[in-house]
């Protein structure tokens, strides 16, 4: 399968109280973002990489990259492999001696090391069509704008905008109705909520079909 290569374009979080972040995946060659929701202390190791931060002592993936470099194995390419029931898989595929070697990963922890290594990140196109979500134009120049505007936006607290019931009340709204939502959620990149409204559509499209 062809690989189509992903570069990472933001960092956020909601302000609603919760502790899940989510890491924005661009698409190299087009328009499609790859939400993927993660942890506190994994959008911490992210972050902490993607603004050349030096701690005092070594983080886990620091820690991870040393290792790599002390036994001089070199960390090639990152490759979002599969989604299942919800869960993105990643292989870290790494080469020694003229020998490639390919590791399952945590995409979170692979996306940590794809930033300390500064090597590419790839996902194949079925992972794109059944999570990717499609940036408009108009979106994607904004959002290009803010970043050029404020070099600290990666790290910036997104608002939250969700039925005034709550998030669990999106099953009772009709399918027009969320993919207006997606659009406003897409429009202030708040890349959290833009996945569980996008992954609702996702499944009613697999029960009409």
């Amino acid at each position: 399968m062809e690989k189509l290569e992903l570069e990472i374009v933001a960092l956020s979080h909601s302000i609603a109280g919760s502790h899940s972040y989510a890491v924005v995946l661009g698409e190299v060659q087009g328009v499609r973002r790859l939400p993927i929701v993660i942890g506190g202390p994994e959008a911490q190791a992210i972050a902490v990489a993607l603004e050349k931060m030096n701690p005092s002592r070594p983080l886990t993936h620091d820690l991870m990259r040393n290792m790599f470099q002390t036994f001089d194995i070199k960390l090639e390419e990152v490759v979002i492999s599969n989604l299942k029931d919800g869960i993105f898989f990643a292989q870290l595929v790494c080469s020694r001696g003229g020998e490639s070697v390919e590791i399952d990963s945590r995409t979170s922890d692979a996306l940590a090391l794809a930033v300390r290594f500064n090597c590419p990140i790839y996902t194949y196109e079925f992972i794109l069509d059944q999570a990717g979500i499609v940036m408009e134009e108009s979106q994607k120049e904004a959002s290009e704008a803010s970043d050029d505007d404020d070099d600290e936006a990666i790290a910036a607290p997104v608002p939250t905008v969700v039925s005034s019931s709550g998030s669990n009340d999106i099953s009772k709204m009709s399918t027009d109705e969320l993919k207006e939502m997606l659009n406003t959620l897409l429009g202030r990149e708040d890349y959290e909520e833009a996945a569980k409204i996008r992954d609702e559509i996702a499944r009613r499209k697999e029960k009409e079909s």
